[in-house]
C-alpha cells in the first residue's frame, strides 16, 4: 500500500498569501512508498517553511530563528521565538505552499466537518476545550496498477538513481526524503535521545508537581 495522511494543524500559524489574519495552520502531508531491498521513500513536512514546533524548540533552547521562517504583521523578518505571537509563518514555496496549506486544509478538515479557519482552536494557549482537529487517510493498493514486487523493484531504481547521481560542490550525499530521519531514529534507539537543559529542567519540575519519578538523564 501507499499512505497519504493530510492534517488540519490544531493551531493556526499562517495568514492566507497577501494577508495577515491567521487562519491557516501548517497543515502537514505525509506520504509514504514502499520499495523492495531500499528503505521505504516517506515524506513528511509542513506547508509552511518551518513546523511550530522548531519555532517552540528554539525558544525553549535559547536560540533565535533563521530568516525567512517567520515574519511580523508589518511583513519585517521575525527571529525572536520568543515574539512568535506576533508573527506568521510563511508558507513553503509562496503561493503556492499557501494553496496547497488550503486544499489540504479542506480535505481533512472541512470535507469531514472538523475545524478548519477562524474555527481551529489553539492547544497552545486553549488545553480543557476539544480542538476537532480534521485528518484524512488515503490508502493505495499498489496491486490495482500491477504488480508489487516490480513496483518495488522499480522504486528502489529510483531511488539508486536519485542517490548515485551527480552533486554539487559541496555536497556529500543526495539523501532520499525519510533516510535522515530513519539513520536519526536508529541512533537514539541505540543512545538515547538527546534533551535540552531547559526541557529536562522543565520536565523534572512537572514530574514534581505530578509526585511521579523523574526523567532518568545519561550524562
Amino acid at each position: 500500500m501507499i499512505g497519504l495522511y493530510l492534517a488540519v494543524g490544531n493551531a493556526n500559524h499562517m495568514a492566507p498569501w497577501g494577508g495577515i489574519d491567521m487562519l491557516l495552520s501548517t497543515n502537514p502531508i505525509a506520504i509514504v512508498v514502499p520499495a523492495d531491498q531500499e528503505p521505504p521513500i516517506v515524506l513528511d513536512m509542513a506547508t509552511t517553511v518551518a513546523a511550530y514546533g522548531k519555532v517552540k524548540t528554539a525558544a525553549q533552547r535559547g536560540e533565535t530563528m533563521p530568516l525567512g521562517w517567520m515574519i511580523d504583521r508589518l511583513e519585517q523578518p521575525l527571529t525572536d521565538p520568543h515574539r512568535a505571537e506576533e508573527g506568521l509563518l510563511l508558507p513553503i514555496g509562496g503561493y503556492k505552499g499557501y494553496g496547497l496549506s488550503l486544499i489540504i486544509g479542506l480535505l481533512a478538515g472541512t470535507l469531514n466537518g472538523a475545524a478548519m479557519g477562524r474555527d481551529v482552536i489553539d492547544f497552545n494557549a486553549d488545553e480543557k476545550s476539544t480542538t476537532n482537529t480534521g485528518q484524512a487517510v488515503l490508502a493505495i493498493s499498489i496491486d490495482a496498477f500491477g504488480d508489487r514486487a516490480e513496483f518495488k523493484r522499480r522504486v528502489d531504481a529510483v531511488s539508486r538513481d536519485i542517490r548515485n547521481s551527480k552533486r554539487l560542490p559541496g555536497f556529500d550525499r543526495i539523501w532520499l526524503p525519510g533516510e535522515q530521519s530513519a539513520a536519526k531514529h536508529a541512533d537514539r534507539v541505540k543512545n538515547g535521545v538527546p534533551l535540552p537543559a531547559p526541557l529536562v529542567a522543565s520536565l523534572a519540575k512537572l514530574a514534581a508537581s505530578l509526585e511521579i519519578k523523574p526523567l532518568e538523564v545519561r550524562g
